[in-house]
């Protein structure tokens, strides 16, 4: 009984030693750390692109690991959001998995599996743009404008199938016809129920990935360092192939028209056009040319408030059709009678394009992953700024501003914030 007592004891102390490597509980947050805010991926025909986002610049090491091969990236002095998704979605013939954890109270992990040579990958830093500090890991087809050294990974393949291409939406070249009655959304279509955001369980790192670890050659690169080429503006565009890209961006209701008003009096055409404005800065720094159907609290149309909600609905539609943009995005806060209601929606016209479903669904997925609310689906819908442009459109609920969570949350800086990069998030997952 003693030996068996003895090495349950020797057990539960390595068991101790094993989980004391990892992070701290997000609730003991260590104090002076630099927030990481997100973890992006895109795909393209050349090359996966990930890129961690964090509220200053950063300092980073960089190790190999073997069998699987690993390219791992430690982020110190950094503290992971509860929000940011472990376990990222990735579907590339270049990288297999991707991962990030709080390896430790002051480190946060990112680890992708890879099957590219030693020539196919880089990781470097970018300061310019709308996130203060950025690390951003190519692998595939990376080029000399990339800036940052080149780490060698062991005795791996080359992926042999490239990943295929996505072709941009065609347009048709004239808008359609104006119907004779605008489509109202209904007070309350929603699904009963609400399915819970998704949470990834966090990586976790063995003693013996950490042994092998200790044994590969690594390199601490400064985060702050001077950006290169392309690190400026333009050369931000690459990171989610939003370059060339037309957007047109309708924030909801204005002038007259406030929309749905919350418990503490915000109004939705406040929130939609703040989330908006920052929706602009954001694509339009990554290299999108984006035009806005306002960008004031004014309606749209010519004739203002005395213009009918065809006219209005219509004038909001003609922005996009005469820019003959890519895609249309109108932002709008849900309302209903009970309080309880929360979640965000996306809308895509019934008998449009599957492009428009995809991107209605992109983009929701997006927001959520930005800012923690419930999924209410992506749903088919009649409303007159969705049927009505002539390429694919979605119109997202971003949050119930009837809900006094959500209401406060949309009023925060840091709730439209999210709430634009979430949007984001989702046309540059639908650009691929």
């Amino acid at each position: 009984m003693r030996k068996v007592c003895l090495l349950l004891l020797t057990m539960l102390a390595l068991l101790g030693m094993s989980l004391s490597a990892e992070a701290s509980p997000f609730g003991e947050r260590v104090e002076g750390l630099t927030e990481i805010t997100g973890v992006r991926v895109s795909n393209s025909q050349d090359k996966t692109r990930i890129v961690v986002d964090a509220k200053a610049p950063v300092t980073y090491r960089t190790m190999v690991l073997k069998d699987p091969g690993r390219v791992v990236v430690d982020i110190k002095g950094a503290w992971l959001s509860p929000q940011v998704k472990r376990e990222l979605s990735v579907s590339s013939s270049f990288v297999s998995r991707a991962r990030v954890a709080q390896f430790d109270p002051r480190t946060v992990r990112v680890v992708v599996e890879t099957t590219v040579g030693k020539d196919n990958y880089k990781i470097f830093p970018l300061t310019g743009g709308p996130v203060p500090g950025r690390v951003v890991l190519d692998f595939g087809r990376v080029g000399p404008d990339s800036a940052g050294a080149t780490i060698a990974l062991p005795d791996v393949k080359a992926p042999t199938k490239p990943a295929a291409p996505q072709t941009k939406p065609t347009k048709p070249q004239t808008p359609q016809t104006k119907p004779q009655a605008p489509q109202t959304k209904p007070a309350e279509t929603k699904p009963a129920e609400t399915k819970p955001v998704e949470t990834k369980p966090e990586e976790q790192q063995t003693p013996q990935d950490a042994e092998q670890a200790a044994q590969e050659t690594a390199a601490d690169t400064p985060g702050e360092q001077p950006a290169t080429e392309s690190s400026t503006d333009a050369g931000i565009a690459a990171i989610t192939g939003l370059a060339g890209h037309s957007i047109t961006i309708d924030a909801g209701h204005g002038g007259n028209d406030s929309g749905a008003i919350g418990p503490t009096g915000v109004t939705e055409k406040s929130v939609t056009l703040r989330v908006a404005l920052a929706l602009q800065k954001i694509l339009t720094l990554e290299g999108a040319t984006v035009y806005m159907t306002r960008t004031t609290d004014t309606e749209v149309s010519p004739k203002g408030a005395a213009a009918s909600d065809i006219e209005e609905l219509q004038a909001r539609c003609d922005v996009a059709n005469r820019h003959n943009s890519d895609i249309f995005i109108s932002i709008h806060m849900d309302s209903f009678t009970n309080g309880a209601a929360k979640g965000t929606t996306g809308y895509y016209y019934a008998l449009g394009s599957k492009k428009s479903r995809d991107l209605a669904d992109k983009v929701r997925a997006g927001v959520i992953d930005q800012i923690g609310t419930p999924s209410r689906g992506t749903q088919s819908c009649n409303f007159y700024v969705v049927k009505h442009t002539d390429m694919p459109a979605t119109l997202v609920e971003v949050a119930f501003i009837s809900n006094p969570t959500e209401e406060k949350l949309m009023n925060s800086e840091d709730g439209v914030q999210k709430a634009a990069q979430g949007i984001a998030d989702g046309i540059a997952d639908f650009f691929g």
